[in-house]
């Protein structure tokens, strides 16, 4: 053998016992981690690759796209989409966590997506895999002190419904209560901790398939701050119970009960709701569809415009649809409280909007500290920008259709279009990110009810206390007012 090729040959074997050997050395280290620390590179590792494919395809469509004609590279576009959906909703609907809530959010307002992709995304609204049954007695064991058959009188272990932090199950109380168990997965917090350190790589890749130019920096920072308080049921529990007095004997809105004694911090249990899912009545009449689209307008606005609060993870899987017209909300363990000076500046910003005054729109957000003093935008730019949501307000009556809520978030959100330099001068404190939520989540659902009302009008019942607009408005007053008068009685 040439002295050349026995030189390449010692090299190469030299290069595979190198590898060998930093192979050995890696796997001892990973043997070595903590199982949280493993699990949070698993993670890691499986976003990286979900990215890295969907980078690889993409620039495959685009170089593909150059060579042939509009009809085709609108084709190829539309498959890229379509994989990058069921690519998404695969992995994101094995990762329970952050991430399972952000394709959720994207599956709500995916608007201009081919069907296919969308009903890619509609599978991260509905249920995910489960834990084995053994592993949920195990928490719910720990949590209560004692195995569920001995808790309950009835105890089914296979869960009904599982979601992004944890799973349900179907139970009967000692008393005979109907009640859902939800029980918390274990190491969800490690999964969440991995997530956020992955959240804005991923919301990236999210905005070029449903939300192109989603700026994700403000929303991470608001999830850090909110997610922790998700882990704990307890609180969630104490949430939950506030909605449940501020809102009982409703004509419409009802929050399911909690069991106390019988939830934890990894364990709540709650009354039992009939009702059915987002799916199946979205293809309801008419009249159906535009009385649950009312009826969760009122909720958002009365929770936030009288409550100052509102469950900050609006998506379809969080609603129950009863016969009798009767809608359960569900999950509250991401709940926003505005303070009162947050809510001052967010009341200051929004009158004028609804006034349409541009002017003094800009005056009131430079006073709040949303823009600086030398900003030198126009009005007429910042108003482009801000007013996008709004403008079923500006109309007697609107029609939400499913576009509505993606091209109000590409009018506010993309940095590459006409309002960037808007985008650049704007200060908003991450709090404000749920009061957007609360905007995409529920106009991505009204959107898909076609729903048509007239909402300015409705929004001034909570905003201004203005008369009932709707026969719905009229039988709220009434209740409103038993209610006061019951308490002024005792």
């Amino acid at each position: 053998m040439p002295r050349s090729r026995l030189v390449s040959a010692a090299v190469v074997a030299g290069s595979g016992a190198s590898l060998v050997a930093a192979t050995i050395g890696a796997i001892a280290i990973w043997r070595r981690l903590p199982e949280s620390r493993r699990t949070r590179a698993r993670r890691s590792l499986r976003v990286w690759r979900l990215t890295a494919r969907r980078a690889t395809h993409f620039a495959v469509m685009k170089a593909t796209g150059v060579a042939v004609g509009e009809r085709r590279r609108q084709e190829l576009e539309d498959r890229f989409a379509v994989a990058t959906a069921e690519d998404i909703a695969a992995e994101l609907g094995q990762m329970k966590g952050v991430l399972m809530k952000v394709g959720q959010l994207a599956s709500v307002i995916a608007d201009g997506l081919p069907d296919e992709a969308r009903a890619a995304l509609a599978q991260l609204q509905a249920d995910v895999p489960p834990m084995a049954p053994s592993v949920a007695e195990g928490v719910l064991t720990a949590d209560l002190g004692a195995p569920p058959d001995e808790v309950f009188l009835d105890f089914e272990l296979e869960p009904i419904a599982a979601a992004s932090i944890g799973q349900v199950h179907r139970a009967v109380t000692r008393d005979g209560q109907r009640v859902a168990v939800k029980v918390q997965y274990p190491g969800v917090a490690d999964a969440i901790r991995a997530d956020l350190d992955n959240a804005e790589m991923l919301y990236g890749m999210l905005s070029a398939v449903a939300l192109p130019g989603l700026e994700p920096a403000a929303l991470v920072e608001e999830l850090r701050a909110r997610m922790g308080e998700e882990l704990d049921y307890r609180l969630e529990a104490r949430n939950q119970q506030e909605f449940v007095e501020r809102y009982r004997g409703h004509p419409w809105i009802r929050i399911p009960e909690v069991r106390h004694d019988l939830s934890g911090e990894h364990v709540l249990t709650s009354d039992w709701c009939d009702g059915r899912g987002f799916a199946e009545i979205a293809g309801a009449d008419e009249t159906t569809r535009q009385h649950i689209a009312e009826v969760v307008f009122r909720f958002a606005q009365s929770s936030v415009l009288r409550y100052r609060s509102f469950n900050g993870d609006p998506h379809p899987g969080n609603y129950r649809f009863a016969d009798d017209g009767t809608v359960v909300f569900l999950d509250f363990g991401l709940v926003k409280q505005w303070p009162d000076d947050e809510f001052v500046g967010l009341m200051a910003v929004l009158r004028p909007v609804l006034d349409q005054d541009p002017e003094t729109l800009v005056e009131y957000m430079v006073d709040a500290g949303f823009l600086a003093r030398n900003h030198r935008l126009s009005a007429e730019q910042v108003w482009a920008s801000v007013s996008a949501p709004y403008e079923p307000y500006f109309h007697e009556e609107f029609t939400f259709t499913p576009s509505f809520a993606a091209g109000a978030m590409r009018t506010i959100a993309d940095p590459t279009g006409p309002n960037r330099a808007v985008m650049r001068a704007l200060n908003l404190p991450g709090s404000f990110v749920i009061v957007n939520r609360v905007l995409w989540g529920m106009g991505g659902l009204l959107g898909q009810l076609g729903a048509t009302n007239r909402w300015r009008a409705i929004l001034e019942e909570y905003l201004f206390d203005a008369p009932a607009s709707t026969p719905m408005g009229v039988a709220e007053a009434a209740w409103r007012a038993d209610r006061q008068r019951s308490e002024v009685g005792r």
